[in-house]
């Protein structure tokens, strides 16, 4: 007989629908445990199929609640397992622009039906990630539409981080990893040029492989952005799979 697939829940705080998600999964022939101790989200992944974290309703408004949820994304993330967010979907956008790493994870609109509920959670355990190498890619664009299109079309075979400012990006990069930047050229307040000489300066980041993604194509905009001397420059005119052969080729090395 197959072992059955494992969810565990991730609570804040125990509740009446989480129970009724914990019988519907078991009902649905899933293994469940519900989890409250975040500490502990590492020591259970090697026997987890997917974590299922249900955000209380003050997520916004609690900023210790809020550095939890940081937190538990980044562990999740870290040790490459799968999560479901529930979430009030006033508060999606907020979070996203807020903690763009929640975008590496599926979000369901609370309150949730329980059968889509099981429908989702089997997607989500079914899901393929073989193909995802160990390469992060950190795309800096403050056009959050065009950002996630470049997420969707790369997500599939490396790890994809969002920041739409440039701050909110050095305040990432202060605390996470990357391999490469795919850097949006103009960019209010802080410029792709500017941001470029920041991540330069600082010894942490100065190593980072930076390829402009621009909307110029003429052959002076062109030299001026190679210029800067970045590792390469890609028009945002570019294919899926075009972006795909090049950041394959540059992450190769």
């Amino acid at each position: 007989m197959n072992k059955a697939k494992k969810v565990v829940i991730i609570l804040y705080h125990y509740s009446v629908v989480a129970r009724g998600f914990e019988r519907k999964l078991r009902e649905l022939g899933y293994e469940v445990d519900v989890l409250e101790d975040f500490s502990k989200i590492e020591y259970s992944a090697a026997e987890t199929d997917l974590f299922l974290l249900y955000l209380p309703g003050d997520i916004m408004d609690d900023l210790v609640k809020h550095k939890t949820l940081e937190e538990i994304c980044q562990t999740v993330r870290s040790i490459r397992s799968k999560m479901i967010i529930l979430g009030e979907m006033k508060y999606h956008q907020e979070l996203v622009a807020s903690l763009p790493l929640i975008e590496e994870f599926r979000w369901l609109n609370r309150p949730v039906d329980s059968d889509v509920l099981g429908t989702e959670v089997e997607k989500a355990i079914s899901q393929n990630t073989d193909t995802v190498s160990g390469k992060t890619v950190l795309i800096i664009d403050d056009d959050p539409v065009y950002a996630r299109l470049v997420r969707e079309w790369i997500k599939d075979f490396f790890h994809a981080e969002i920041a739409t400012k440039g701050m909110q990006a050095i305040t990432y990069l202060l605390k996470n990893h990357v391999d490469l930047i795919l850097l949006d050229y103009e960019m209010p307040i802080v410029n792709g040029s500017q941001l470029l000489q920041l991540l330069r300066q600082d010894p942490s980041t100065a190593g980072i492989p930076v390829v402009f993604l621009t909307g110029v194509s003429t052959k002076d905009e062109v030299a001026k952005v190679m210029e800067l001397k970045p590792e390469g420059y890609l028009l945002k005119t570019t294919s899926r799979e075009a972006l795909l052969d090049y950041l394959s080729k540059k992450l190769s090395r």
